[in-house]
């Protein structure tokens, strides 16, 4: 029972994640980079607290260093980089540079959680690596605007997914996983006020630009679905399978990612979609059980 419902979560992360590059894309419209990510912090913030404010109350007092640590690294700091990104990247293509997290996933538990890996993973991990950077590099040839200092904000994201995954793991083991992600949103909300009150967003007429209203409509959705709801089910799946497993989700999410990209009329070429397939037999690898040669 617990494989099919890990398999639920993951396949239903990979449809909310997948579609969040899309979302931020459409957000950028009207909002700056640091408006749209400090906005999708309050709105995630004050969702999660309207349905389960008492749950904080869950958090063990030597469990909260934890806690706030994660909300940075696995919240706060992917929402900005992935924002920032997406000014030039396309949103397609931010979907298949997020595939590198399960490669630092499998870095950050081995070398500093002594997390045993076998050999399937490793050779799961690098066969999605490798057809992530043949898609990619098609992606290149086709979207000339393409800067590489961008992607460079995904990757940097993608460690911090990595690393937040095995501290869920392995630090906050046993703790209620709506109380994981309120927690994270509340410790990393007077930032994302802060940082929103200086990002010249017209407070007082905004609501005369249907281009903002639209705008914030997006961030709304991508926040309520795509952060709050979200990240319970991540906490859930991690919970309920391996650090590894979880962030596979970066695996299945890019075929959502391209779909939306495909359809709002970017260009995607059959031969990356071999690659996308090719993909999908790096995750077979990395979830099979049967264990082989251990590290």
């Amino acid at each position: 029972m617990k494989t099919f419902e890990k398999w639920i979560y993951l396949i239903l992360l990979s449809f909310i994640y997948g579609s969040a590059f899309i979302l931020i894309k459409k957000g950028l419209l009207g909002l700056t980079p640091i408006q749209l990510a400090s906005l999708r912090v309050i709105f995630s913030a004050t969702f999660l607290s309207i349905f389960g404010f008492k749950t904080l109350k869950l958090i063990p007092n030597n469990k909260w260093k934890w806690i706030v640590l994660t909300g940075f690294i696995g919240n706060f700091f992917p929402v900005y980089l992935f924002s920032f990104s997406q000014t030039i990247i396309n949103s397609s293509v931010a979907a298949v540079l997020s595939t590198m997290t399960p490669l630092f996933t499998i870095l950050f538990g081995y070398f500093i959680f002594a997390k045993k890996v076998n050999k399937n993973k490793i050779i799961g991990v690098f066969i999605g690596f490798i057809a992530t950077m043949f898609l990619v590099s098609n992606e290149i040839s086709i979207n000339s605007d393409y800067g590489g200092k961008y992607s460079f904000l995904i990757i940097l994201a993608t460690i911090c997914y990595a690393i937040n995954a095995n501290l869920i793991k392995y630090k906050l083991k046993g703790v209620s996983v709506f109380a994981i992600a309120l927690g994270n949103f509340i410790s990393v909300l007077p930032f994302g006020i802060l940082i929103f009150c200086f990002s010249d967003f017209p407070l007082y007429d905004f609501y005369e630009s249907p281009l903002i209203l639209e705008s914030i409509g997006y961030i709304l959705l991508l926040a309520l679905i795509g952060s709050a709801l979200a990240n319970v089910m991540f906490n859930k799946l991690i919970s309920i399978s391996s650090p590894v497993f979880s962030v596979s989700v970066t695996y299945l999410l890019p075929i959502v990612g391209i779909g939306w990209g495909v359809l709002d009329g970017e260009l995607f070429s059959k031969f990356q979609w071999i690659f996308c397939f090719i993909i999908l037999y790096g995750i077979y690898l990395v979830t099979k059980k049967k264990q082989m040669i251990f590290l």
